[in-house]
């Protein structure tokens, strides 16, 4: 039988580039004859991510795969609260950063459909101030430009988190800090929220943006934000442990967010964001693969709809081409190439937060994970886009090129806006060799 395996794994070798890391790992571990240990033996995924997670000090991961307009596969690794010896699973919490932008998209998408916002048209329409760019004051701004990251918006500047009054309350962040954050006379304005560039000429990634299609969505719908998010979003998917409101979750099911110092895991607290619309989502993994199957299908989980399937084709269109950053939008979706494959998804960071949602278009084939610390250095975003990568490998019936070197860099490539900085390629190679070298190590 062991004979059998490794034949059939040569097979498979001889279709795969002979840059495949996978290739080279697992000729080695022939010669070796290990190769049970490797690849034929079941829970090799499982394992190497417990190595990943130990390499880049990761206190928890829970994570999913979604095929064929399913969930197959949900797991948790790790500690999602280490004081309490709480073990993470597929239904642990955690906050989810970027990957909340898709749900705000898709409640500004619903809200179209029904007649009540045209996304074309200019956001003063919707909003009790002026929305201008000092720069171009003739020139609009429309929804769409917001959702797109083009609206001239510059990335959030110095101090943003912390650019608001001490002890201001949720729901009173639309009203009382967007005012006086947007506009030239506000209390908290500064000029370098703009860009030198007009509404619609380059993308910006702002996550205020976000935050103003929030405060669209709730004068347009007369509720606030969470509740409508909640009767429109998360009860017809059924997603029982996702809120932007920590209240309404099982505290005894949420990750600690943590961040790795000098041999110690520090925990940050229980957090939210005022910019929540943005960033402030909690959810499970399993709870999140229903939205992702629904957007996957056009709209569709388990026969219940949320969008129209034109909608969301919109929605992964790629809306205004852009050399900014290591991907392009939709909306409130980012895209990549991915080894000359279409990946439509969210990635997310915060402190002590890493998580990303993620689907293959031409097959449907989606993984979720989530990180209870963040993926801030070069090793993190390796490790992370590794758990990617092992996903998809996993998902797809452990087909070799899922694990070759020009899918694995180019998805770290993806994932490098992250950390917010250029890394040399030789770095990077250097990198992902020294983390293959780990996980063949036997445990």
């Amino acid at each position: 039988m062991k004979g059998k395996r490794v034949i059939a794994i040569l097979l498979i070798l001889m279709l795969v580039s002979t840059y495949s890391i996978g290739e080279r790992i697992f000729r080695r571990e022939v010669e070796k004859k290990e190769i049970d240990t490797v690849i034929s033996q079941e829970g090799f995924v499982e394992r190497a991510i417990e190595k990943l997670m130990k390499m880049a000090h990761m206190s928890a991961v829970s994570a999913a795969i979604v095929k064929d307009g399913e969930l197959v596969w949900a797991r948790g690794f790790g500690l999602a609260y280490r004081e309490k010896n709480m073990v993470a699973d597929e239904n642990t919490i955690y906050l989810v950063a970027s990957i909340s932008k898709t749900f705000t998209a898709t409640a500004i998408m619903q809200l179209y459909e029904k007649g009540l916002i045209d996304i074309d048209k200019d956001v003063n329409e919707y909003l009790p101030f002026s929305l201008r760019n000092p720069r171009y004051p003739d020139e609009s701004i429309t929804v769409r430009m917001l959702l797109a990251h083009q609206s001239s918006l510059a990335e959030d500047p110095p101090g943003f988190y912390f650019r608001c009054p001490a002890g201001l309350k949720m729901e009173d962040y639309f009203e009382q800090w967007l005012h006086e954050y947007l506009t030239p006379s506000g209390l908290y304005y500064m000029p370098q929220i703009w860009s030198d560039y007009e509404p619609g000429e380059k993308m910006f990634y702002a996550n205020v943006g976000y935050s103003l299609l929030g405060y669209i969505v709730e004068r347009v719908s007369g509720e606030s934000f969470e509740e409508y998010c909640r009767k429109n979003i998360f009860e017809p998917l059924a997603m029982k442990n996702t809120s932007f409101e920590f209240e309404n979750l099982n505290i005894s099911r949420i990750a600690m967010p943590y961040v790795y110092s000098r041999g110690e895991y520090y925990p940050l607290t229980y957090y939210s964001i005022l910019d929540y619309p943005a960033g402030g989502l909690r959810t499970s993994v399993v709870d999140l693969s229903r939205f992702l199957i629904a957007h996957i299908n056009g709209g569709v989980f388990e026969g219940t709809r949320i969008l129209k399937e034109e909608s969301v084709e919109e929605m992964h269109r790629v809306q205004y081409p852009s050399d900014t950053y290591n991907f392009q939008y939709g909306l409130g979706f980012q895209i990549w190439d991915i080894g000359g494959e279409r990946y439509i998804g969210h990635t997310g960071g915060l402190y002590g937060v890493a998580t990303k949602m993620v689907f293959r278009e031409s097959d449907g084939t989606g993984v979720i994970y989530f990180i209870n610390s963040g993926a801030d250095d070069l090793r993190g975003i390796v490790a992370y886009s590794l758990i990617e990568r092992l996903l998809f490998w996993k998902a797809s019936g452990f087909d070799a090129s899922e694990l070759s070197i020009d899918k694995i860099k180019a998805t770290v490539m993806a994932n490098l806006h992250l950390i917010g900085k250029e890394i040399d390629k030789d770095a990077i190679e250097e990198e992902i060799n020294s983390a293959f070298s780990q996980l063949i190590i036997p445990s």
